[in-house]
């Protein structure tokens, strides 16, 4: 599922107001990590991170790599923190804009 530049807006937004509840130092990504987003994700469908100084990745390769372990959208990387969304089928929590088309 790809969203769009008016959804990833939209997330950007909501984002702003998120406090950052995954941290990323020199462990990098361990299958521990991978389990708290997914379950973050699960619960709140949208989460913040940030990239630590002693992480040998830089923010882009882990927002890459943690969107990718966690069938996530990734919705913005900037400085050292990164925002991943994935929707939660049985209880959405945030409600997309529809994209118009044009006639």
């Amino acid at each position: 599922m790809a969203i769009t530049s008016k959804q990833r807006a939209q997330l950007r937004g909501l984002a702003a107001a998120e406090d950052t509840i995954i941290q990323v130092g020199k462990g990098g990504i361990s299958d521990n990590l991978v389990a708290s987003v997914t379950a973050a994700l699960t619960a709140r469908e949208l989460v913040k991170g940030k990239v630590l100084e002693s992480c040998e990745l830089t923010p882009r390769e882990v927002c890459d790599a943690l969107s990718q372990a966690c069938a996530a959208e990734q919705v913005q990387v900037i400085g050292t923190k990164f925002v991943l969304y994935r929707r939660n089928e049985k209880e959405p929590k945030i409600q997309l804009v529809k994209d118009k088309k044009r006639a």
